[in-house]
């Protein structure tokens, strides 16, 4: 099934006018318009941050005295550039990864829009889509201010109750939403942690 994701629809078009490299930043605006998640002046993490709409996002609204910690294997965009920012390249789930991102906390927001390599299977997709929520989950317990938040990608299947079960555990709420910004084809979703235990 041919998909048009290589047609640059409105958000494309949006996002590349305001200097971001990717559409997925409208997908954290309405989050965070939703939750009032981004408090100036903090610390946040992006795990899974490349190219960096979201690391700009963050940047621009937490200010000059607010500082962002990305991650990925891959690089950034060019584009994402600030003295407030620190990237970390290599795997999230490498111990010397962790712990280099450990040593610039602790965080009052961790975020996470990671994507597997998908295969076009559903199942294995989901799985792998699982498996970085899990690694994401973990930062979140580890590294969270008491009081900070979280959101983290999924692939909606049978499982998001489980995961938004344990976030419970967590956060003082957990909550699934889907941004309008999502593609409508997409069966990704986003689980939200409101203020850390």
């Amino acid at each position: 099934m041919a998909n048009n994701y290589s047609k640059p629809d409105f958000w494309s078009k949006k996002a590349f006018s305001e200097g971001y490299p990717a559409r997925s930043v409208y997908k954290l605006e309405e989050i965070d318009q939703k939750f009032s998640l981004i408090k100036k002046k903090t610390c946040a993490l992006d795990l899974g941050a490349s190219p960096g709409s979201w690391t700009i996002f963050l940047l621009r609204n937490l200010g000059e005295n607010g500082r962002v910690v990305a991650c990925d294997l891959n690089p950034l965009s060019k584009k994402v550039r600030a003295g407030n920012l620190c990237f970390v390249q290599g795997d999230l789930n490498d111990a010397e990864i962790r712990e280099k991102i450990r040593s610039e906390g602790p965080f009052d927001l961790v975020v996470c829009d990671a994507a597997p390599m998908t295969t076009g299977n559903r199942t294995v997709d989901t799985a792998r889509s699982e498996q970085l929520v899990e690694m994401a989950i973990w930062y979140a317990e580890q590294m969270l201010k008491s009081g900070g938040n979280f959101v983290v990608k999924i692939f909606q299947n049978g499982d998001q109750q489980q995961v938004l079960k344990k976030m419970r555990e967590i956060f003082e709420s957990a909550k699934g939403f889907k941004p309008k910004a999502c593609r409508s084809e997409s069966f990704e979703t986003y689980l939200v942690g409101i203020s850390r235990k």
